[in-house]
């Protein structure tokens, strides 16, 4: 895009050092404690919240901190640095469950969910991907059936980022015949009853996010739950999602910098045959294909980011930052622990984690695949143009 630069300018140095500081010194250094123990970090959003973070990119009339894309962004790439689970639950935050009630929701929704949310004092979660119904989403078999003035939700959700954690949830359910259009979305309190939650599925990685199953039985909704138009739901959560993949993206820079960042300093340390293995061309140039890989990912994720500020379209952008950032955050991560050899296999040091934490990067959100179908769309459309 022509005119695309970016220099961060004091304000947003200042914000994203701000940021910084409080992750390396309260997130970071919990972060291998939390993977083991695979406990929600509460304590660390707290502190996200106190920094305005969970309500990042809402606007400060309803209680968030109205981040440009940009700057969220790479606040973002600090907090997933440190700790990529706190990472995820930031970025889904605001990119999801905020976003879609700040675009479609009424005041009285706003007021009622959006702002706990934006100040930090809940946790959303989005609730879309079923068992049967991963990457075609208009698959989705949840049932929302008339009752009354409102609806009877039955079925299950799977996959859901912090279920069980999370105060408000945003569900997409059928409402209507097979495909998109039958589709509407909910906004759903935790308490509700009818709603309950599954067992944290043991994953492999992003261990403190809980990710598992939300089941409905029962669940009544009444009129003013609903989100948006009857039937736009889907419509709802895609254009959304757009913006969450930029979350994501970062959230792969920062698990791919976190690495490099420990196998260079590794480097510089270890030492064979008589000299640092920084000195050997095996071990520097891994190094120096880590460097251009991230600063070549960020920028893209940087670029989606500022044409949404701009209003300009993104989706293609976003997810080209999204398909090179996540395979950086793998390659970067697996390429640390060849640098810390037998060492990296190791939980005594850090990149056995950021390698286990990095590959759901190519899946959730949109897998590979999904953002290689957006793009080529998009190109050929252009193209045809």
């Amino acid at each position: 895009m022509s005119g695309f630069g970016f220099q961060p300018d004091d304000d947003q140095r200042l914000i994203v050092e701000h940021v910084r500081q409080f992750c390396r010194e309260k997130v970071a250094p919990k972060a291998a404690e939390y993977d083991r123990s695979g406990e929600f970090p509460w304590p660390q959003l707290k502190g996200m919240a106190e920094l305005g973070l969970l309500g990042a990119s809402v606007p400060e009339e309803w209680g968030g901190s109205g981040l440009d894309s940009v700057t969220y962004a790479l606040c973002l790439e600090e907090i997933s640095a440190a700790d990529a689970s706190v990472g995820v639950i930031v970025s889904v935050q605001n990119g999801l469950p905020t976003q879609m009630l700040l675009k479609f929701g009424t005041e009285a929704q706003k007021e009622k969910y959006l702002r706990p949310m934006a100040t930090g004092q809940h946790i959303g979660a989005f609730c879309l991907t079923e068992s049967g119904a991963g990457s075609d989403a208009a698959a989705l078999k949840l049932r929302a059936d008339p009752d009354g003035d409102g609806w009877v939700l039955n079925g299950a959700k799977a996959w859901i980022t912090s279920m069980g954690q999370a105060q408000t949830y945003l569900v997409l359910a059928r409402t209507g015949g097979a495909g998109a259009s039958g589709v509407s979305c909910f906004v759903i309190d935790k308490d509700t009853a009818g709603l309950s939650f599954g067992k944290p599925e043991e994953k492999l990685g992003l261990h403190a996010a809980h990710s598992g199953a939300v089941n409905f039985d029962g669940v009544k909704v009444s009129q003013d739950q609903l989100v948006g138009e009857e039937g736009q739901g889907l419509k709802i959560a895609l254009g959304s999602l757009d913006a969450g993949r930029i979350g994501i993206a970062m959230q792969a820079v920062g698990i791919a910098r976190a690495a490099f960042e420990a196998a260079a300093d590794y480097a510089l340390e270890r030492e064979q045959f008589g000299q640092k293995i920084s000195e050997f061309q095996g071990v520097s140039f891994k190094i120096a294909e880590m460097a251009a890989r991230i600063e070549a990912a960020r920028l893209v994720a940087l670029k989606a980011a500022w044409l949404k500020d701009q209003g300009q379209p993104f989706s293609k952008e976003a997810s080209m930052a999204k398909l090179l950032a996540s395979d950086t955050a793998v390659e970067v991560t697996r390429d640390a622990i060849q640098v810390f050899g037998g060492n990296g296999y190791s939980r005594d040091f850090p990149v056995e984690r950021l390698y286990r934490d990095a590959k759901v990067t190519e899946l959730y959100e949109g897998t590979t695949e999904i953002q290689k179908l957006v793009i080529s769309r998009a190109v050929f459309r252009e193209r045809a143009e």
